[in-house]
């Protein structure tokens, strides 16, 4: 089990440099238990003296305070607000800290627009809240799904929600108002990129009624990249030497992205998917602004 370490924090939402195309960052922990042996966070967490990203969670104790604070403020935008872009906000240790109840009744009576990523169901826990939330303003539910083979998954990572859980949470919410997404990142090379993994998650898109998928291959850098290869050496040696001839840099060959986004882009067609998840959020503000000028 991790160790829970409090801390406070000076503000919440944190501003981006730029729009991608949100342009706030929120996260109520650091340090994620979920394990996933490509997390491209683990730099994280040395701004915070630690090298234990899984083991020690860090929680922002005033979060709630400093949240509104900021939603309160007349000069606050009301832009989208991403929850989690660094941890995630329904790990385990949010089952005995319960932030994520009062923050979401916040962004409700601030109508603030906002995006919610997760690996976990949890979420299902706060169903009403969301569900009242996207009544009023945008929001996205989305589900970071990379394989559909249990056994590779719970080895890639150990600690999420298993993928059919995950399903099965983006379909309950696409009976609300919500946007829902599904995010297939990264596909793995010789791990998650198999034609029937594709298919199968693409399929399982579709009959959960998502408004898009987003695919993104792996990217390997600083602490990320030492700790995934030195996970593929231990549990997979016999892909050691292929992936490190792959990644010589931090990225995958051009050619290599060329024909796995062709075979992607292909299945998408075939159910009917889009990859943008930029566009549902677009339209959704458009209107509420013409029903809410002032908004």
């Amino acid at each position: 089990m991790a160790n829970y370490k409090e801390i406070t924090c000076s503000v919440a939402c944190n501003k981006l440099k730029r729009k991608i195309p949100f342009g706030w960052d929120l996260n109520i922990y650091r340090g994620c238990e979920h394990g996933c042996k490509y997390c491209y966070a683990l730099y994280s967490h040395q701004y915070l003296g630690s090298e234990k990203y899984y083991e020690e969670i860090f929680v922002k104790t005033n979060i709630v305070e400093r949240l509104e604070k900021q939603l309160s403020s007349p000069s606050w935008p009301r832009e989208v607000v991403n929850i989690g872009g660094v941890t995630d906000s329904y790990q385990p240790v949010e089952a005995q800290y319960k932030l994520m109840p009062e923050v979401l009744r916040l962004m409700i009576k601030y109508r603030t627009p906002c995006i919610i990523s997760t690996k976990s169901d949890l979420i299902l826990r706060d169903y009403d809240l969301i569900a009242e939330l996207a009544e009023i303003t945008y929001v996205n539910v989305a589900a970071t799904v990379t394989c559909m083979d249990e056994d590779m998954r719970s080895l890639i990572e150990p600690h999420g929600a298993e993928s059919k859980k995950r399903l099965a949470m983006l379909k309950e919410f696409a009976k609300t108002k919500a946007g829902t997404g599904l995010h297939f990142m990264p596909i793995i090379p010789f791990l998650t990129d198999r034609l029937e993994n594709i298919e199968a998650l693409y399929s399982a898109a579709a009959d959960c009624h998502v408004d898009y998928v987003l695919p993104g291959v792996l990217y390997l850098r600083g602490k990320t990249r030492n700790e995934f290869f030195d996970f593929v050496k231990g549990e997979l040696p016999d892909l050691y030497e292929p992936l490190r001839q792959l990644y010589k840099k931090g990225g995958a060959s051009k050619e290599y992205k060329d024909k796995l986004y062709a075979t992607v882009n292909r299945i998408k067609a075939k159910y009917g998917l889009s990859s943008s998840y930029s566009k549902p959020m677009k339209e959704k503000l458009k209107g509420l602004h013409t029903l809410f000028p002032g908004l």
